[in-house]
């Protein structure tokens, strides 16, 4: 597969990956490499991945525990004196091996020790390799508030490894399957009918359909890299779907990965769309009850919905205190800075459980 190239980095496939990362270590004048993992990519990532590596460069590593509760100021902390104590300096550079919540602290941690050392992400999870490891955006959560502090700035490079997904369980690969169906749905109709034939596809056409998501993210991104408009789109099923995840996390028995939280945003902001008349009843049907085949319907109470929808005040692409939805203009396409009264949302949830 051919490299993609964003605004100033490259994201890589495979083996070539290696190639790259290799030949910068060598070129380089790095004066350590930081390895970030979790204990779950230190058991089952990390050995693979030092056995493709090339380098007489120092090597560090350094683990957290794996989940969405790492994803803190707390951690941060704990990795900056750990980079600290480990001898970095503004001549290290940090990679970060893991899922989405790595990739979003590690290049956060990186983009503010010694204010800022290069980056390089290497996603392990189908969800981070679509989305969370593409597009430059860094950051942690705030209590159990979604990606309230952050940066956007870019990593050196990324390097997409599909070998990795071996390693991964079903729940994990729905997550993902989540964002790509979100790529379909605003960007290509056509992709979005592909990935609906998911069950017959074949592990090269995994690659395939992985590159295109990637494609997809990268190019809204380099029209928008800092979400001022278009880069908006990819954030549609996220306003409620962060705000369900968000509230799930507050109940640790009811937590939802953030695909599986997307995939129920989609639902609802799709129905969303169809009460303000921007898709079609069919199209509606088509989504829903394909999404609900994969993931399932999850179960609301009037007191659930009520206290998420009061979580979506926090939603960053809210604007003088109003709550903007992206929403489906068709299938393929996206309009977004759409104002929703709370009778939708309600409505919404109503049709969600049907």
């Amino acid at each position: 597969m051919q490299t993609i190239q964003s605004s100033n980095y490259a994201i890589y496939f495979n083996e070539k990956g290696y190639s790259y990362l290799n030949n910068e270590l060598k070129i380089s004048k790095y004066s350590k490499v930081f390895i970030l993992c979790d204990s779950h990519t230190y058991e089952y990532c990390l050995p693979y991945f030092l056995s493709l590596l090339e380098t007489d460069i120092p090597l560090e590593i350094v683990e957290i525990e794996p989940g969405e509760a790492q994803k803190t100021i707390e951690t941060c902390v704990q990795l900056w004196n750990a980079l600290s104590e480990l001898g970095g300096d503004r001549k290290s550079v940090l990679i970060s091996l893991g899922g989405g919540v790595l990739t979003d602290i590690g290049g956060f941690v990186a983009c503010t020790f010694k204010r800022g050392i290069e980056f390089i992400h290497i996603p392990t999870t189908l969800l981070a390799m679509v989305d969370a490891a593409v597009g430059g955006k860094n950051g942690v959560d705030l209590g159990h508030l979604k990606n309230q502090i952050g940066v956007i700035s870019n990593p050196k490079a990324v390097l997409i490894d599909t070998q990795f997904l071996e390693t991964l369980p079903p729940q994990q690969m729905r997550s993902g399957f989540a964002e790509m169906l979100k790529h379909g749905l605003i960007a290509d109709q056509t992709y979005w009918e592909t990935l609906q034939n998911f069950s017959e596809l074949t592990t090269s056409n995994l690659d395939e359909l992985i590159y295109r998501s990637v494609e997809i993210k990268n190019t809204i991104v380099l029209m928008d890299p800092t979400e001022n408009g278009i880069r908006k789109a990819l954030n549609f099923g996220h306003t409620l779907g962060h705000a369900i995840e968000s509230y799930l996390l507050e109940n640790p028995e009811r937590s939802l990965l953030h695909g599986e939280a997307i995939a129920v945003g989609m639902v609802l902001e799709s129905y969303i769309s169809l009460k303000k008349n921007k898709i079609s009843y069919d199209d509606y049907i088509e989504i829903k009850e394909f999404i609900h085949s994969v993931f399932g319907r999850i179960s609301f109470s009037h007191s659930d919905i009520e206290n998420i929808i009061k979580l979506l005040i926090h939603d960053k692409k809210n604007e003088y205190g109003t709550i903007q939805f992206v929403l489906l203009n068709g299938i393929g396409t996206v309009t977004y800075n759409e104002q929703v009264p709370d009778s939708f949302l309600w409505e919404a949830f109503e049709d969600y459980k049907r």
